[in-house]
């Protein structure tokens, strides 16, 4: 079986949780810091602030920028459901723009409609889908004219650029997750990433109980702090990272060249962008996106289907006053399908997967 994702760890990883457990330090400690500084200086960001999730992280990041009980917070409907979990965690609302039809970001157009019809949005929250950077340019445009706080969520986007920027640079907060299948891992764990040190303060007192001194409690917090043993395989995964996207892009540049099948569309890369292929997004043509998932599990080669519901569509929102009807979301979450790509492939594994695809047919 070809596995739709692999995390890469190696004796570096072990050996430096060894140490943290030979320590004795095992909770949210040095090893932590250490981590939340390379990683900020990683970025050229100013800030960084660990946390238990990508999912804490960006409810903290949204908090810790002021959204709170009542905002609308303007999102994608093509993610991760976290993105809006994280959004009703922090008490606010969340309002939905269409995507684009070639890059599955959020659209800039639809980003402006929205604004339109509704004033009182006051946050943007954009994901830069796939490992593609959204076009940062128009984005930044709309909320300098609408004043908007901005949060990127780069849970599949470390690495990536615009322009030569590293994503999760560019809005008031941006939030990272380092689950397994990401482009780098500590197995569970996220990060809160800004420039701005009021957030960063307030980020911070957030996951640690809403306290900078023990005991003294400045404000209700949470436990979503990072443990030292996270942090560990963080620091190490940190030093690989840029080879690991160097590898997925060109894996990436290998099926672009090799894949051949008329039925497939082939991911839409911007040329202001750096795209980092947390997943390698295929388009299936004439509604024959589920036969090429019954053809790829019988050849055992992996793959997913991100995502087959749009969020608002999502059952746990069934009672929510959510509009349910995004055209191009809804047209093109029934054509994607990803194909392995992560950097843990052999030759002969790509080379199964090209064979694989061009022999689909109708």
């Amino acid at each position: 079986m070809i596995y739709i994702s692999k995390p890469l760890i190696g004796q570096e990883e072990i050996d430096a949780v060894i140490n943290v457990i030979k320590s004795g330090a095992l909770a949210s400690g040095s090893v932590v810091t250490e981590f939340e500084n390379e990683f900020s200086n990683y970025l050229k960001a100013s800030y960084a602030v660990a946390t238990s999730s990508g999912t804490t992280a960006l409810e903290i990041a949204l908090k810790a920028s002021g959204i709170g009980k009542g905002d609308k917070v303007l999102t994608t409907p093509f993610s991760f459901i976290a993105s809006t979990n994280a959004i009703l965690y922090a008490g606010a609302n969340p309002v939905f723009a269409d995507i684009d039809e070639k890059t599955y970001n959020i659209s800039a157009d639809s980003i402006e409609k929205a604004l339109i019809s509704e004033s009182d949005i006051k946050a943007l929250l954009i994901v830069h889908l796939y490992g593609q950077s959204c076009d940062m340019d128009k984005i930044l445009e709309i909320t300098k004219k609408y004043n908007l706080v901005l949060i990127e969520d780069c849970a599949q986007a470390h690495g990536a650029e615009w322009k030569g920027k590293k994503a999760g640079t560019f809005g008031d907060a941006a939030a990272f997750s380092f689950y397994p299948t990401k482009n780098m891992t500590t197995s569970e764990g996220g990060m809160v990433v800004t420039n701005k040190s009021e957030i960063a303060s307030t980020a911070k007192l957030l996951i640690n109980h809403g306290m900078e001194t023990r005991y003294y409690h400045q404000r209700i917090g949470y436990n979503y702090r990072m443990t030292n043993i996270s942090a560990a395989i963080g620091l190490c995964q940190l030093k690989k990272l840029d080879l690991f996207n160097t590898t997925r892009r060109k894996n990436a540049a290998f099926f672009d060249t090799n894949i051949t099948n008329p039925k497939l569309v082939l991911p839409y890369t911007s040329l202001d962008g750096k795209h980092v292929y947390h997943q390698y997004t295929l388009k299936v043509k004439d509604g024959l996106r589920n036969k090429l998932a019954d053809y790829l599990h019988k050849h055992e080669v992996g793959y997913g289907i991100y995502y087959p519901l749009s969020i608002p569509q999502q059952h746990c929102y069934r009672n929510f006053d959510f509009n349910k009807n995004y055209p191009v979301t809804d047209r093109i979450k029934e054509e994607v399908l990803s194909i392995p790509v992560h950097p843990a492939l052999t030759v002969d594994e790509k080379e199964t997967i090209v064979k694989v695809l061009n022999g689909f047919q109708e």
